[in-house]
């Protein structure tokens, strides 16, 4: 039964206003929320090199340092009385080698002099070549 048989349907209007709005608002909390890097501060180009691999790998110099302030060079406990006498320790465990390289692995609770002193010290031996070893996280 149709009991609106003389009236005109009206047509369904859909208000796009609100949804524009709901949108804008989105799009402001991208514009906040996102973050932008980067990567390359200056642009550079690197020079190129075409050198051979070296004969034989620079001797490494292993120096321990424990969170208790213990130094040891290549497994060998030493102690520290002084950047000039540590110097001289790690020269005589260099063993006459031209450019050794110092691995300083310091615990993760070691004090920053500890390792200041352990640098300072290969810096009066005259070793400029110095990496740290860290291990990654499990």
């Amino acid at each position: 039964m149709n009991f609106r048989r003389g009236r005109a349907r009206e047509e369904p209007e859909i208000n796009l206003i609100p949804l524009i709005d709901i949108l804008i608002v989105v799009l402001i909390f991208l514009f906040l929320t996102t973050t932008y890097n980067r990567f390359a501060e200056l642009q550079i180009n690197l020079p190129e090199a075409s050198a051979d691999k070296a004969n034989q790998p620079p001797q490494v110099l292993a120096v321990a340092v424990d969170a208790t302030g213990k130094y040891a060079i290549n497994g060998n406990a030493v102690p520290y009385s002084g950047a000039d006498a540590f110097a001289e320790r790690l020269r005589e465990a260099a063993k006459g080698a031209k450019e050794p390289v110092v691995a300083i692995s310091a615990d993760a609770h070691a004090t920053h002099q500890s390792v200041i002193n352990v640098m300072e010290s290969a810096r009066i031996a005259g070793y400029n070549h110095i990496s740290f070893t860290t291990q990654t996280r499990r």
